[in-house]
């Protein structure tokens, strides 16, 4: 049986080849496609993002 397709976006980027590389490695030591490990990182990355802009809100909140 086929899984069913998520809703999404296609995003076509240009990225280093090194990136690339690590990301194909990644993807076969993981055993997980490459759309897995994009949205995990960009997950990853906003959260840690958003936490920055928290503590810097509240810094300058203090002031």
């Amino acid at each position: 049986m086929a899984r069913a397709r998520k809703d999404g976006i296609y995003l076509n980027v240009r990225i280093e080849t090194p990136i690339y590389r690590k990301l194909q490695e990644v993807c076969a030591e993981a055993g997980q496609m490459k759309t897995t490990v994009v949205e995990r990182a960009l997950t990853a990355y906003f959260e840690e993002y958003d936490r920055k802009q928290e503590i810097l809100r509240k810094y300058e909140n203090e002031e």
